[in-house]
């Protein structure tokens, strides 16, 4: 696994939203390039976990920020609410932030944004995010519990990747929940395993820690047989592709 190299494709890669506050378009790292100074913190194998992992790493790395708490569970009447994220200084604006931070990569079906297993969807995600987890860090059992928290802020950053069937004429949506989408994250591909025999190049099985980053010569070819899930590939051509089930996303 080269982190280094996921480390420079959180660095590099627009969000998947354009800039409209709370949503962040880019990273906060993109002037920094340094590297983190540890990798060891890095057992993950969930995609999500290690996509966190990361950004977390390059947080304590920045001159811009000192982190002040990281994945604070919120807990209210024996009950959690969720999750914060991170809690972190601004060295620039003497200020705190909360960020939280999302990998995603959603198929185009009915002009709404699947996941690969289809119980995710772009729009109750981001509504999700936008309407519980980021206001978190204003509710008042956190402002009582976490006094030292004065958070003046809050951020999204929601990176990945976005795929439409090529095979399939369907107009593709300029926005999610009124927030304009970034085009240049449209830019995979996806296709039912029926349709498979209509593309003309290999394609090679990734590893999971290889979605975002993409392939290496080691790479096994892929090969069609009976899906029962979601397989993502990369092309020869650099080209990602899930390919699914004809039932998918059912």
């Amino acid at each position: 696994m080269d982190l280094t190299a996921i480390a420079q494709w959180v660095r590099e890669t627009p969000g998947l939203f354009q800039a409209v506050p709370p949503i962040e378009p880019y990273s906060p790292f993109a002037e920094h390039t340094a590297s983190p100074v540890s990798w060891s913190a890095h057992p993950h194998q969930r995609l999500g976990l290690l996509y966190q992992s990361v950004c977390s790493d390059l947080f304590k790395a920045s001159p811009t920020y000192t982190l002040t708490a990281e994945e604070v569970q919120i807990i209210a009447n024996g009950k959690t609410l969720g999750a914060v994220d991170f809690i972190l200084n601004n060295q620039h604006t003497s200020q705190q932030e909360h960020w939280e931070v999302a990998i995603k990569f959603y198929l185009l079906h009915q002009e709404l944004w699947f996941g690969p297993n289809a119980k995710d969807r772009l729009d109750i995600k981001l509504q999700h995010m936008l309407k519980h987890q980021l206001p978190l860090s204003a509710h008042p059992m956190v402002l009582q519990q976490y006094p030292q928290w004065q958070v003046t802020s809050q951020h999204l950053l929601m990176q990945g990747r976005l795929y439409i069937n090529p095979f399939t004429d369907a107009p593709i949506p300029q926005d999610c929940l009124g927030y304009a989408l970034n085009q240049t994250q449209i830019q995979g591909r996806w296709c039912y395993q029926a349709q498979f025999h209509q593309i003309n190049e290999p394609l090679y099985l990734l590893e999971r820690y290889q979605w975002m980053t993409g392939r290496t010569a080691t790479n096994q070819c892929y090969e069609p047989d009976a899906l029962e899930r979601a397989v993502h590939c990369q092309s020869e051509s650099g080209i990602f592709w899930f390919i699914v089930p004809d039932s998918w996303p059912q």
